[in-house]
């Protein structure tokens, strides 16, 4: 079966003023479409057509740019969606709170690393909130679409939370403003879903 390119949550609109429509419309119907068509073309007619993303992700030949880039856009754009949301904003709570505060002494703290981490990746990234086995977190960040769920990428966990710092995802609001992106993402992080993640990959 092919990979499909998920529906969005939520209307193009929905994320304004901190991801204006266009951006998303472009981003969602033109680059996370790119990724998918590409990966399906990618896998098509060797031994990972049929497999989950997961999968491929987890035991992925780090030298096939292909399923590489587009996989790894694939799966990490569907992620970006479902962790942002219109209703999105305010802090996290429960076990994943506390795991928070634990590493980064509080939420704010977290804000902190997680937006440095965003802000200095050079060129195009992304910034993940990772969970690891026994259930500690931890920030880091991966060029291109590589992501923590592939091997030797340095950042290990499973990621629960990511910001695209791609200039396409920002660029015609924000221009050069990154840390001005960076910031109004967390206006829309929906920290049920973040939790959810959290408690599946613990």
């Amino acid at each position: 079966m092919s990979f499909q390119l998920p529906k969005l949550p939520y209307a193009y609109d929905a994320l304004e003023p901190h991801i204006d429509a266009r951006t998303m419309e472009i981003h969602h119907s033109k680059h996370h479409n790119g990724y998918t068509t590409n990966l399906n073309n990618a896998v098509a007619g060797t031994d990972l057509e049929g497999k989950p993303i997961l999968d491929i992700l987890e035991n992925l030949d780090m030298s096939n740019m292909a399923v590489r880039n587009n996989g790894g856009g694939f799966y990490n754009h569907d992620l970006f969606w479902k962790i942002m949301s219109p209703e999105g904003g305010g802090a996290p709570t429960g076990e994943l709170a506390a795991a928070i505060n634990e590493e980064f002494g509080s939420y704010e703290g977290f804000k902190d690393v997680f937006s440095k981490a965003a802000a200095t990746r050079f060129g195009s990234g992304w910034a993940w909130l990772c969970v690891h086995k026994g259930g500690k977190v931890k920030v880091c960040s991966t060029p291109n679409q590589d992501n923590p769920i592939m091997p030797g990428t340095g950042c290990g966990g499973f990621p629960i939370l990511g910001l695209d710092v791609w200039e396409h995802a920002y660029y015609l609001h924000y221009q050069n403003r990154r840390p001005d992106y960076i910031s109004s993402f967390f206006n829309l992080i929906n920290w049920d879903e973040v939790s959810k993640g959290y408690s599946a990959n613990k």
